[in-house]
């Protein structure tokens, strides 16, 4: 098997600069687990907390987002992420998808919208490809 072109690691440094959280519609997915985890976080139950901020998406979980795309759970002024420190494994893995990963010239595009990829700490290959394939985006 070829190593992949991001043999010696890539730099990244989260700036929680909200532009992964911000923006078109999307979708932030979340399974079973992290539903319960955000909601203890929160001190709520886990079916007040799915009312009010899941959906469901064929056969899975997404949190909702506002009218204008963003996550339901930042905020723009300034405190950022208000579930941090239990975001989902997608947010967690950022930007180590398998879709940013593709080629040099996909990870460049990455770097243009994202303020922390490309520098920061050297994040290992082993790492990145552990991230990589917790979700497949």
């Amino acid at each position: 098997m070829r190593e992949p072109w991001y043999r010696d690691g890539l730099g990244f440094a989260c700036t929680r600069c909200g532009n992964c959280c911000t923006g078109a519609p999307g979708y932030v997915w979340l399974n079973s687990e992290e539903i319960e985890e955000i909601a203890r976080h929160r001190g709520e139950s886990r079916v007040d907390f799915s009312r009010q901020f899941v959906r469901l998406i064929g056969t899975a979980f997404s949190l909702i987002e506002r009218p204008n795309g963003d996550c339901i759970f930042y905020d723009r002024e300034g405190k950022g992420c208000s579930i941090y420190a239990v975001r989902p494994t997608q947010c967690r893995t950022w930007p180590f998808w398998e879709s940013n990963l593709r080629t040099k010239a996909t990870w460049d595009e990455t770097c243009r919208v994202c303020p922390g990829a490309g520098t920061g700490d050297l994040v290992s290959v082993d790492e990145i490809q552990r991230r990589a394939t917790a979700i497949r985006l």
